[in-house]
């Protein structure tokens, strides 16, 4: 059984084989193949995730949601619109403002969905 290691190992040039130029190539073109792969798994996918599951908390906002602003202000949902949201934070204030802009969701339970 062959694995990844042992294709790379495999593929590079060895030690004594005079004018085999190509082979240098093939496995610089592996490296850069390791690395981009690499960088892929640690950083692309992650942050992928994290802006999957940021629509999936802004999307289930609904009214009556108590919520957190990325700018600190705490309110209750009183009205919800497509691109934007009515926050009441006080008695007789409302404020409107982005979906986006909402940074924690509490339920019910107290809890910060996140």
């Amino acid at each position: 059984m062959y694995s990844p290691m042992s294709f790379v190992i495999a593929m590079t040039p060895q030690q004594g084989q005079g004018g085999n130029a190509g082979g240098g190539l093939v496995s610089t073109l592996i490296m850069f193949g390791l690395i981009f792969l690499i960088f892929w798994l640690l950083i692309i996918r992650p942050q992928q995730k994290k802006q999957k599951d940021r629509q999936k908390l802004l999307d289930s906002v609904r009214k009556g949601d108590k919520v957190v602003t990325v700018g600190g202000i705490h309110g209750t949902v009183v009205g919800v619109e497509d691109k934007t949201l009515l926050i009441q934070i006080a008695d007789n204030v409302k404020v409107k403002c982005e979906r986006s802009a909402v940074s924690q969701v509490l339920r019910e339970s107290s809890e910060p969905i996140n």
